[in-house]
């Protein structure tokens, strides 16, 4: 028996809701697909689908082994695709998706770079401090820095950030320096909140109400304030970066920040990428990773 045919045949029979549709679907004679799924039970020694005259049904063995079908199909799809696809020329439209500053910082020139070799395709390049519904925004891919949930979603590692707690030299010198997150209700603080409010702060053992004399949604005018001195803020390493640099900011509290947050180039789980999709992503992770190293 080829398990693998007979693997796609039970899947397609589950699908198509019967055995006449798989036949058909399959363009296969109805007696061929009843002998392939009779011959696949018989290798399991198990009964996957219970059948009368008018309607099937799956048992609970039939279906633990449909998903497990499915996606041993998918990947078996995908490694064929990924092969197809990199004798094939990227063309045709790709939208991506990052948080604004790191998208600036690191995604975009990665995107030039990437259209600047593949001239038939026409990437679009939405920058969001929020979450993106792939699949109902029309997004092929994106760059996501959290803890994903289990998904559909297939999720490449290419590095990780912290949160880190500063304030200008200057804001320091008057205010004090905390030396534990309890102090922080003592201190001005500047809040950054991409997706909301941040009115607490979350440590490695802590959280901590803070009360801002300056919130903001945008990136850039939170980081302007707390360089003029207005107070402590609280943000992601990458977007500071430039500025603990240059001594424009100091970082407090390093000793309590929580874990680091992982950062993923992520898509929809697809059994046939498209070539430009594909070749993104094969692009951009390596260069992603040396960026975020």
């Amino acid at each position: 028996m080829d398990k693998l045919r007979a693997m796609q045949t039970f899947v397609r029979i589950v699908e198509r809701g019967s055995l006449t549709a798989a036949a058909r679907d399959a363009n296969a004679s109805l007696p061929a697909v009843v002998r392939a799924l009779a011959a696949l039970e018989a290798a399991l020694d198990v009964r996957l689908l219970n059948r009368t005259t008018r309607r099937i049904a799956l048992t609970d063995e039939g279906r633990e082994y449909y998903e497990r079908c499915r996606r041993l199909l998918a990947e078996v799809d995908d490694a064929e695709a990924a092969l197809r696809a990199r004798r094939a020329s990227p063309r045709g439209r790709l939208r991506v998706t990052a948080p604004v500053m790191f998208g600036r910082l690191h995604v975009a020139p990665v995107a030039n770079a990437f259209v600047a070799r593949h001239a038939g395709v026409q990437l679009e390049l939405v920058l969001l401090d929020r979450v993106v519904d792939l699949l109902e925004e029309g997004i092929d891919v994106a760059v996501r820095i959290a803890h994903l949930p289990d998904s559909s979603l297939v999720a490449i590692g290419v590095g990780q950030t912290r949160r880190v707690v500063c304030a200008s030299p200057a804001y320091l010198r008057r205010a004090g320096t905390p030396r534990s997150p309890a102090e922080l209700a003592g201190h001005r603080c500047v809040s950054f909140g991409g997706l909301g409010p941040d009115h607490e702060w979350h440590f490695e053992r802590e959280r901590v109400a803070v009360s801002a004399v300056l919130a903001s949604n945008q990136i850039d005018a939170a980081l302007d304030a707390c360089v003029a001195g207005l107070g402590l803020g609280r943000f992601l390493c990458y977007q500071v970066q430039r500025h603990l640099d240059a001594g424009r900011l100091k970082r407090v509290l390093a000793e309590f920040e929580p874990p680091p947050l992982p950062i993923h180039v992520i898509y929809p789980h697809s059994r046939l990428l498209s070539a430009n999709l594909r070749a993104f992503v094969d692009w951009a992770v390596p260069r992603l990773r040396k960026h975020t190293a």
